[in-house]
């Protein structure tokens, strides 16, 4: 079986074709138009009889974050019409009270309501479809969320009915198709992120379509925020759970390399040309959150639970008005790319800082030739060595988060690292966290697409509830409960198959160090996952090899540093770090 995976970042796009036990890879910049790297990638590792093909793509998050969505109306309960800029009245940072929170994408211009109400007990005022505005101004989407349509969407259902009678060539989305959950101001800002995304990200996934049949590939299948991948036109109806698409592929790769390992437990590191993604792995499976922020809006939705900073390959070093040194998140990209890449580039970065050290070969994969003389005009009086140590601290930070920030040691675990920077710099990371082993893929360069090639189908649903857990029934024996006293405003997340009322109080003691098994449990919400295996691949069976450092080992797509005083021994899937 024949399967390709390719994966858009930010630099780069990474292609995998594994076909008759053997894995070829490639490289190419990424351009304007994502299909047409796709394609190229394609073509660079030779896929002309491919079975399966799947896809991460930074479509979605690069039209949120440069607002490049369509032209949005908000249509809710009447009375309601402010919840997108009303928000949570909370302040964007505690302690700077000038800073304001992202304009949300909807302006109070193009908010509406209708007349209607369903509250908890049931219909408090019948709909009056008459209400619906005639929406004056021309709009490609609108999203629709009505209170307590988590409850009962029927009310929902029949404005979007009407909307889509009324406007066949505009994008409808409402609340209960895309996040069916409580908190009507996440789930607002959920349903229209996805609305606002519909029209673009739907015009790149049919054009890539059509782009892969006319090469003859099959229809690509399209990674999810959530870990597993789903049927392109499932992905252009509701891009918003694909907004991580690339970073939840990775973790996917990282997740499947320390099973092979035999490695439980451990942290992945993803360092590519523009930003840095880490995730807790426990027991072999990557942690998952409810709830993110993308672009400084809350999406609430089941995602791979990334962190994520502006600190990459790429990454321009640059002075503040201090006298700081600082790394970020400004990125040179493919084009120019970094100074010594020879395209042009003039500004400094953590790739011409590496290649200074002397942790880089003079020729890296894609057969780009390393000038170093361009990377010295480049860092000026700026000491490489300060460029590494900036950019570490922004990454240990992130390692933190995930880690100590949320009870777990760090020494407890292995560091995983990949993306084409990633294993630069993960010896200096492990010894700053106590880490005793890095595990560095075969394939570290390209491990995202590697995950897309052997990612799973996954469907994820969740059931709105509110109510006392004595009063549910019986639940699902897999997946997973939201619960939380009864009066509390935020609720924890616990495994079903198990006493969900026990599990929860071990879970609340665990994390505020008590437990009140008098008071009651309520349901908040069930969340469950269809899933269907992906493609198995056996690790290779490269020759033993050790390394002692100081040492440079070429990777295929990227360039591991071995620091003095640790040891690198490569056998099967890749390479394994410790400390000499």
């Amino acid at each position: 079986m024949a399967i390709l995976g390719v994966d858009v970042g930010g630099t780069f796009t990474d292609a995998v074709l594994v076909a008759d036990g053997s894995v070829t890879t490639a490289k190419v910049p990424t351009a304007a138009r994502q299909e047409e790297s796709v394609l190229a990638s394609a073509r660079a590792v030779g896929a002309d009889r491919v079975e399966r093909f799947a896809h991460g793509t930074t479509a979605a998050t690069n039209a949120l974050l440069e607002r490049k969505g369509a032209r949005t109306a908000f249509v809710t309960t009447a009375g309601f019409e402010h919840l997108l800029h009303v928000r949570r009245q909370n302040r964007l940072h505690l302690y700077r009270l000038c800073d304001d929170h992202p304009e949300p994408l909807v302006p109070l211009d193009r908010s509406f309501g209708v007349r209607e109400r369903i509250g908890a007990e049931g219909v408090l005022e019948p709909l009056d479809l008459a209400s619906l505005p005639d929406f004056g101004v021309e709009v490609e989407a609108i999203a629709v969320c009505l209170l307590f349509a988590f409850r009962d969407s029927s009310h929902e259902r029949a404005v979007a009915d009407e909307l889509r009678r009324r406007l066949p060539g505009v994008r409808v989305v409402a609340s209960h198709e895309v996040a069916p959950e409580f908190r009507e101001y996440e789930r607002a800002s959920t349903t229209a992120v996805d609305a606002y995304l519909g029209p673009v990200v739907s015009r790149y996934l049919t054009a890539l379509g059509e782009r892969a049949l006319a090469a003859g590939l099959p229809a690509p299948f399209v990674m999810r925020s959530s870990g597993g991948v789903a049927t392109i036109e499932e992905a252009a109806a509701h891009p918003a759970w694909a907004l991580v698409s690339g970073p939840a592929a990775g973790v996917v790769g990282a997740a499947r390399a320390t099973q092979l390992s035999g490695i439980k437990n451990a942290i992945s590191l993803d360092m590519g040309g523009t930003s840095t993604d880490v995730c807790l792995i426990a027991d072999g499976e990557a942690a998952r959150s409810t709830e993110r922020a993308v672009a400084g809006l809350p999406i609430r939705l089941p995602t791979i639970d990334l962190h994520t900073v502006g600190a990459g390959g790429g990454s321009i070093a640059w002075v503040d008005e201090g006298g700081a040194l600082r790394v970020g998140p400004r990125s040179a990209g493919a084009d120019p790319g970094p100074a010594c890449y020879g395209r042009g580039g003039t500004e400094p970065t953590v790739t011409d800082a590496n290649l200074l050290l002397g942790r880089l070969p003079d020729r890296i994969s894609g057969g780009v030739e390393l000038d170093r003389e361009a990377a010295e005009r480049a860092l000026g009086d700026l000491d490489p060595a300060d460029v590494v140590a900036v950019v570490n601290a922004e990454m240990l930070r992130a390692l933190r988060v995930v880690s100590v920030e949320r009870g777990h040691d760090p020494r407890e675990f292995a560091l995983i690292a990949f993306g084409g920077a990633g294993p630069l710099h993960a010896c200096e990371l492990a010894d700053e966290l106590g880490i005793e082993t890095v595990l560095v893929p075969e394939a570290a360069g390209v491990l995202s697409a590697l995950g897309l090639a052997m990612s799973d189908e996954r469907r994820d649903e969740v059931r709105s509830y509110v109510v006392p857990l004595a009063e549910v029934g019986e639940l699902p024996a897999d997946g997973e409960a939201d619960l939380r006293y009864a009066g509390q405003s935020f609720e924890l997340t616990v495994a079903l198959g198990q006493d969900a009322a026990e599990a929860f109080h071990r879970a609340h003691e665990e994390r505020y160090g008590y437990a009140d098994r008098s008071r009651t449990v309520e349901l908040v919400a069930v969340r469950t996952a269809k899933v269907t295996p992906g493609p198995q691949l056996e690790p290779s069976r490269s020759t033993r090899q050790q390394v002692s450092g100081p040492a440079v080992l070429e990777l295929d797509g990227s360039t591991c540093w071995l620091p003095l005083g640790w040891v690198g021994v490569r056998d099967g899937g890749g390479w394994r770090l410790t400390r000499s």
